[in-house]
């Protein structure tokens, strides 16, 4: 996925509306989680990232600060986010309880 023609969303826009449900991607561009939840606003929040998992089923959710992972909108104006930590990095964290 080239990154490079993507928009980054700014400091404002990183609201739990925007983001919620987003996909997120390694530093080799698959995919190894989504956003489940998004706490707080602006550059000081905090991101749950559901990791793993089949359909929803067996993820794991680790929190993470917002400032982990880059948010942008592509082409067509889909918001996704990338982050240089691997699906396994996440995995080892410690998991977010609700």
């Amino acid at each position: 996925m080239d990154h490079s023609k993507h928009t980054p969303l700014r400091a404002e826009e990183l609201t739990s509306t925007n983001v919620d449900g987003v996909n997120v991607y390694g530093p080799d561009d698959l995919h190894i989680g989504d956003i489940s939840h998004f706490h707080g606003a602006g550059a000081s929040a905090q991101v749950v990232v559901d990791v793993g998992g089949f359909l929803g089923l067996g993820a794991k959710p680790v929190s993470l600060p917002v400032s982990n992972l880059n948010f942008m909108r592509d082409e067509g104006g889909k918001i996704h986010a990338t982050t240089a930590m691997t699906k396994d990095q996440l995995k080892a964290l410690p998991g977010h309880k609700h």
